[in-house]
């Protein structure tokens, strides 16, 4: 079983930054792929971005360029670091972790508010 566990998230103003952090409870990432999802009111949830065992990203159209998401192996941790933020993004973020050879999320983090608003 692995604990991954989300932080960094709060209320930003448009055009602003937040880095979001998910940490594992073990070291996982040589065998999951792992990936920002987010959630927004009354929407369902929708990939963001992901990090392979290899360390390939890649990245929702509506986040190019201004997301980036990058893993700490020493630390067990991903992070996603966003910039340029718009009241759009307000959404709940959830890290989840895949096995690179399945195609279903084994782990899921509880979620972390991010609110762009003015």
């Amino acid at each position: 079983q692995v604990q991954l566990v989300e932080s960094g998230g709060g209320l930003v103003q448009p055009g602003g930054s937040l880095r979001l952090s998910c940490a594992a409870s073990r070291s996982i990432f040589s065998t999951y792929v792992m990936a920002w999802h987010r959630q927004a009111p009354g929407k369902q949830r929708e990939l963001v971005a992901r990090i392979t065992s290899d360390g390939i990203t890649d990245y929702a159209d509506s986040v190019k360029g201004r997301f980036a998401i990058s893993r700490d192996n020493a630390k067990n941790t991903v992070y996603l670091q966003m910039i340029g933020l718009k009241p759009e993004d307000t959404a709940v973020y959830y890290c989840a972790a895949r096995h690179k050879l399945l195609t279903r999320i084994d782990y899921w983090g509880q979620g972390i508010q991010v609110t762009v608003s003015s």
